[in-house]
């Protein structure tokens, strides 16, 4: 399995961006990022068929997952952005096709590169 994230760049404070990551199939994927010095932490989920999403209550509101399967692509669109959220984001993929609650690195099988995303006051 593949997976290659992209889209990443330096946006002001209050900008969007949207990260793309391309998988070389169709799985469960989601959304995590790692700012400097800190663990990684959970974005968000979303099904194989994008019937099911997940997001954990810190992430409601300004960031929105999305995929295209006829590109096999998932998508994270991020609005409004904040100095908090520079950070390397990655993608990452799971066999198992259920994604509600699936927030831990280890409940995903597969791991893309990373894109960075930094965001100026």
């Amino acid at each position: 399995v593949q997976l290659q994230a992209s889209g990443g760049g330096l946006v002001q404070a209050g900008g969007s961006l949207r990260l793309s990551c391309a998988a070389s199939g169709r799985y469960a994927m989601g959304w995590f990022r790692q700012a400097p010095g800190k663990e990684r932490e959970f974005v968000a989920a979303i099904s194989r068929h994008g019937d099911n999403i997940y997001y954990p209550d810190s992430m409601k509101g300004r960031f929105t997952i999305s995929r295209d399967n006829a590109k096999n692509t998932m998508y994270l669109q991020m609005n409004s952005l904040k100095s908090e959220d520079t950070a390397v984001y990655y993608c990452a993929a799971r066999r198992l096709d259920y994604v509600l609650g699936s927030r831990l690195r280890n409940d995903y099988d597969y791991w893309g590169q990373g894109t960075l995303v930094t965001v100026s006051s």
